[in-house]
């Protein structure tokens, strides 16, 4: 999308839920949350798409929802709210993963 909000594309097809977008450290890719695998559950992961919509590729596969994906500053840490490892349900932590 450009600037002035002209230009606008849609770069995912998956049904389900996919939302919280943000660049890659690259440039050339979005990482986001998505349940399309099973669009009827709460389990999200973390996927890339290239711009152009190809190069799906999932980053998280874990039983309990990834989401709100974002890297550092220096793009070698990648942050994320997940319910993993909760103690009690909707316990919701933060991750911190090193981005190779």
């Amino acid at each position: 999308m450009n600037a002035d909000g002209g230009d606008q594309r849609q770069i995912t097809k998956l049904g389900g839920a996919n939302f919280g977008p943000s660049w890659t450290p690259d440039g050339r890719h979005i990482i986001f949350s998505s349940n399309h695998k099973n669009p009827r559950s709460r389990n999200f992961d973390l996927y890339t798409v290239a711009l152009d919509g190809s190069d799906l590729t999932q980053i998280t596969t874990n039983p309990e929802f990834d989401g709100f994906p974002m890297f550092s500053p220096d793009g070698k840490k990648l942050i994320f709210a997940s319910n993993r490892g909760a103690t009690k349900e909707g316990e919701t932590n933060l991750f911190v993963a090193e981005w190779k």
